[in-house]
């Protein structure tokens, strides 16, 4: 898979559909025949996966130790209700309600493309978070891609 750039709004309809919209399907040839998985973000947000993206995250999930509480902990928190998606005739996937209702995920919503993941919002949350941006971003961005070897001795 290529890294996914853009972002996209939606709307659902009163059964919780959600229309995949063309010019991200198109980046995910996948989808229609692996499906692809849902599953809480770590706010107040949805992921969505490829199957071969979300096998890579249990692949790393099974190697923590399981016999340590802090990584029980986590597992069990990071797949709550991780949920497989497909694709309907229409190209729309149902999302699952309780994880709708966890992101407060209405009628509106806003798919943002996440390097290799989707991350889903409720339309005015997105707004909001994406409106309280850093004052300093650079500072940020300096912070978190700047010269990682500062302070090493060569």
């Amino acid at each position: 898979m290529s890294h996914l750039t853009g972002e996209f709004e939606c709307k659902l309809d009163n059964k919780g559909r959600m229309m995949i919209p063309a010019g991200l399907k198109k980046k995910l040839p996948e989808a229609e025949s692996e499906g692809l998985v849902i599953n809480r973000g770590f706010k107040k947000y949805l992921v969505i996966y490829t199957k071969k993206e979300w096998d890579k995250k249990l692949d790393e999930l099974s190697k923590l130790n399981q016999y340590e509480s802090k990584n029980i902990e986590f597992i069990r928190y990071f797949t709550r209700g991780a949920t497989e998606l497909t694709l309907d005739a229409a190209g729309r996937v149902n999302l699952p309600q309780s994880l709708l209702d966890y992101a407060n995920i209405k009628a509106d919503a806003v798919l943002t493309c996440q390097i290799n993941k989707i991350e889903v919002w409720d339309k005015a949350a997105y707004d909001a978070m994406i409106d309280s941006e850093p004052e300093n971003f650079a500072a940020l961005a300096e912070e978190v891609m700047g010269d990682k070897r500062k302070g090493e001795t060569i």
